[in-house]
């Protein structure tokens, strides 16, 4: 048992520094003595898990896939209105992009050419579809105009979602995105939500970016 923790912790941080690196550098930018040295491990504890950079690759985006579809599943489970739960699904990944490198990783390589083998999906398929469902309840709950094309403001909002984290990552500090998702979010509601129920809709993204904002 102490063994398999041993490798699993080694795993791990192979991973985390393989994650930061790519978040930094770029994945093209980072090789495999780098992640080696950044993570202390020995290039024999490294090819025990990964035989390729690739495979590093593979392995953060199937964390942030799997992130991802716990977080929404999570906010599925609360009974909240289906636009809640959306607001609240992409401030949590807004938080774990603060608190943790492979979010942040996952986004570079999805947005750098990274292949995605199956049967992992690329993420912006999987935000695409979580992003549609959750819109679509949100007509069903009358939080949206009843005329909005779903499926275009799904991907307008995926869009204006991976732009201003990658708009950002150039030009200012991780810790700025949740004000940064705060405001894509009060003009998406001002836009697609009725009169009578933005207040709550703009009160709540306030909300959640005052909870996790970081000076």
């Amino acid at each position: 048992m102490a063994r398999q923790l041993r490798a699993e912790q080694t795993r791990a941080a192979i991973i985390a520094a393989a994650a930061d690196l790519f978040d930094r550098q770029g994945y093209e930018s980072t090789s495999l003595s780098d992640i080696v040295e950044h993570a202390q491990v020995t290039k024999g504890a490294l090819y025990f898990h990964f035989a390729a950079k690739q495979d590093l690759a593979h392995a953060i985006l199937e964390l942030q896939s799997r992130t991802l579809r716990r977080l929404a599943a999570d906010m599925d489970s609360r009974g909240l209105s289906h636009l809640e739960s959306l607001i609240r699904t992409t401030f949590g990944i807004a938080r774990l992009a603060v608190e943790s490198p492979v979010p942040r990783a996952g986004l570079r390589l999805a947005t750098g050419g990274v292949d995605v083998p199956p049967p992992l999906s690329h993420p912006f398929e999987e935000w695409l579809d979580i992003t549609t469902r959750k819109l679509l309840g949100a007509v069903k709950d009358a939080d949206l105009h009843p005329d909005i094309d779903v499926e275009s403001a799904a991907h307008s909002l995926v869009c204006s979602l991976v732009g201003t984290r990658v708009v950002g990552r150039s030009l200012e500090p991780v810790t700025r995105q949740p004000r940064r998702l705060a405001e894509m979010w009060h003009l998406l509601i001002r836009g697609m939500v009725p009169v009578p129920r933005r207040p709550r809709y703009l009160s709540l993204a306030t909300q959640l970016e005052r909870e996790i904002r970081i000076p």
